[in-house]
């Protein structure tokens, strides 16, 4: 499977060939080295490990330094392991870029959503409003509202969509099409929305459930 770390940049509009505006998540997609080859006979699978966005040295501790310097390649922030099939040709120290993805094709980009602390069910689960707003109904309008049985079971069941942590997930996109590839400034434009905030880490890797699609 192909694949390649990026960095959100932000999103804004293409036009397609028929003129119609298209919108778009911008990617800075690598570029990316390898920095471990895995085989069959060492760990029990084919793998590659791919390194992106320098990092400096004093950051790193002593094992991963061994591991950048046996690579031949400078200390990376993000690490990823991507799952290849046998016979490939991946060395340790080569490089790839955005162009490995081509104009057309699918993807799956993965990232984490923007944390939004300790929300209510309204903000959290999109519920309404409890009671009428007047009329002495007290200051319970954003509350869960009523969510047990009766006297038998005598509890809430598991699962009921209460307040709590929302935001900060790893969450995957899957089935967004390539729009252009822009190889100059090594960005791929990705048609739709990714999660995160402009500057988070997204792992864009070929689709597993590829489906058509048009400009």
């Amino acid at each position: 499977m192909k694949g390649v770390l990026g960095i959100k940049r932000g999103m804004t509009q293409v036009f397609g060939d028929k003129g119609v505006v298209i919108p778009v998540t911008v990617i800075e997609a690598g570029p990316c080295h390898v920095v471990q080859v895995k085989t069959k006979e060492t760990d029990g699978y084919e793998a590659i490990v791919v390194g992106f966005m320098d990092k400096r040295k004093g950051l790193v501790n002593k094992p991963m330094q061994g591991q950048f310097k046996k690579a031949g390649v400078a200390p990376k922030r993000y690490l990823k392991e991507f799952r290849v099939e046998a016979g490939h040709e991946y060395k340790v120290g080569d490089e790839f870029k955005c162009d490995i993805f081509a104009e057309g094709d699918f993807v799956d980009a993965t990232s984490r959503t923007k944390g939004r602390g300790f929300t209510g069910v309204i903000k959290r689960w999109n519920q309404a409003r409890v009671g009428p707003m007047s009329h002495g109904t007290g200051p319970i309008h954003r509350s869960a509202g009523s969510m047990g049985a009766n006297s038998c079971p005598s509890r809430v069941f598991k699962g009921k969509h209460n307040a709590g942590q929302y935001g900060d997930e790893q969450v995957t996109i899957q089935n967004l099409q390539v729009i252009k590839v822009d190889v100059a400034k090594n960005c791929l434009l990705i048609k739709g929305g990714i999660p995160g905030a402009d500057g988070s880490f997204v792992v864009v890797k070929e689709a597993v459930k590829k489906q058509g699609g048009n400009k």
